[in-house]
């Protein structure tokens, strides 16, 4: 048992949601890659893979957890400029060489493993944001120079995932605006930048819209902009009621086999391995596991998972509000927020609420470069609440120590009292002889 107590130090209860989490990924992941197990001709090789990153990923948790909150505060030095200049070559080398996944450039490979810069920019930024927070706080909020750092830390990253990867970008500045509202940024500049963000939007949406796919196949990192097109437009059309007769699966057959296996489902589902519309999603293991997860596990089961994100965000907000200080405080909300918002788009886009986005479910969908750092977001956050704990035994141990001491004082002072009056008592007795 104190074997077990020093290796999982931090709060129990992230410790449980994250074990949880991986538990239903292997389940999940071995039942969704059906496709995977196609195509490689092996019934066994996804789900390996999957469970070394995992244990991979445990063994990240374990490194992470045991390091002081402080050290992360160096971490941006390097993985920013890193992430920067990674993402930078990714999207020239896909420009130059047309080198591309699914579409887009995303992956960098190294000696036969691939990881995404973006998900390294992520926490880079995030990290960043946190500290920046910290170091700008008054007593009447943040300074505003905070703001404006954060603002163009941001947009140099987001203009750089954006062109491959709108949704990721999309996420980190929502995540990065829900951060700089938590750290107390002044609501005329959070209400001006919000402003310009839609302006914007509105004006860049409708170009994309109104000119035909073909006319920007010539634009630099404009590739993309006939699957947004496709994406937008899918989603509105999704929204129509359609007679079964006249529904064409084909049209977008991801949705279709998603809303199919949602509606095919019950109470309890179909129970792990039972899954049927596994084999006709592309993405089951990974953009829609939430749907293989309802097909499978039923109502109850999409439901214990969605508790499972709200449950850590939860936990993040007690272990913050412990903190003495503010950057570990705003890094616990930060990384709480990205990983809540990223599970909440995904099973979003999962039931037809959002267009499709190739956001994974965090520590559940089958993935490398972002199970490894969302393990490290969960080893950032226990490292956190080990300082809190141990803060908070130190408090108990010495209000322990004041209590201690003033009894010993106060039977002192009785003792004496005691004693004084048993001098009294005897003086008195000699002047009455």
């Amino acid at each position: 048992m104190d074997l077990l107590r020093n290796l999982f130090k931090g709060d129990k209860a992230v410790w449980i949601i994250f074990l949880f989490l991986c538990l239903i990924s292997v389940v999940e992941v071995f039942s969704a890659a059906s496709t995977l197990t196609y195509q490689s001709g092996d019934h066994w090789e996804p789900i390996t893979k999957h469970s070394i990153i995992l244990m991979v990923g445990v063994f990240i948790v374990l490194l992470v957890h045991n390091i002081p909150y402080q050290i992360f505060r160096v971490f941006p030095l390097f993985l920013l400029p890193v992430s920067v200049v990674l993402l930078a070559f990714v999207m020239i080398m896909g420009i130059v060489t047309g080198d591309r996944v699914n579409g887009a450039a995303r992956f960098l490979e190294f000696f036969g493993i691939q990881f995404q810069p973006s998900e390294l920019a992520k926490m880079a930024v995030v990290i960043v944001t946190a500290y920046l927070l910290s170091k700008f706080q008054t007593e009447d909020g943040a300074d505003r120079k905070a703001f404006r750092w954060i603002v163009w830390i941001t947009v140099v990253v987001v203009a750089l995932i954006a062109p491959e990867n709108a949704s990721t970008a999309a996420l980190l500045f929502g995540v990065v605006f829900l951060m700089m509202i938590v750290g107390r940024i002044p609501w005329r500049q959070l209400l001006r930048l919000a402003g310009v963000v839609v302006l914007v939007l509105t004006v860049f949406v409708s170009i994309i819209m109104a000119l035909p796919a073909k006319e920007w196949k010539d634009v630099p990192m404009m590739h993309r902009v006939e699957t947004w097109q496709n994406r937008i437009t899918g989603f509105f059309d999704g929204q129509e009621t359609v007679p079964a007769a006249k529904y064409d699966i084909d049209k977008n057959a991801q949705v279709a086999h998603a809303n199919i296996a949602i509606a095919s489902s019950n109470i309890v589902g179909k129970l792990p391995g039972n899954s049927v519309q596994r084999d006709f999603l592309s993405q089951a293991f990974s953009d829609f596991i939430f749907a293989i997860i309802i097909e499978e596990l039923g109502l109850v089961g999409g439901a214990a998972v969605a508790v499972l994100y709200i449950w850590l965000l939860m936990r993040a907000g007690k272990i913050a509000r412990k903190c003495d200080k503010s950057f570990p405080a705003f890094l616990v909300m930060g990384i709480a927020l990205l990983l809540v918002s990223q599970a909440l788009l995904n099973m979003m886009v999962a039931v037809g609420l959002f267009p499709v986005t190739g956001q994974p479910l965090p520590l559940i969908s089958k993935g490398g470069t972002s199970t490894l750092v969302n393990c490290a977001y969960i080893g950032m956050i226990l490292s956190v609440s080990r300082y809190v704990n141990a803060r908070e035994e130190q408090r108990k141990k010495e209000e322990a120590e004041r209590q201690q001491q003033m009894q010993e004082a106060a039977v002192a002072a009785l003792q004496a009292a005691a004693m004084n009056l048993a001098e009294q008592s005897k003086a008195g007795q000699e002047e009455g002889k």
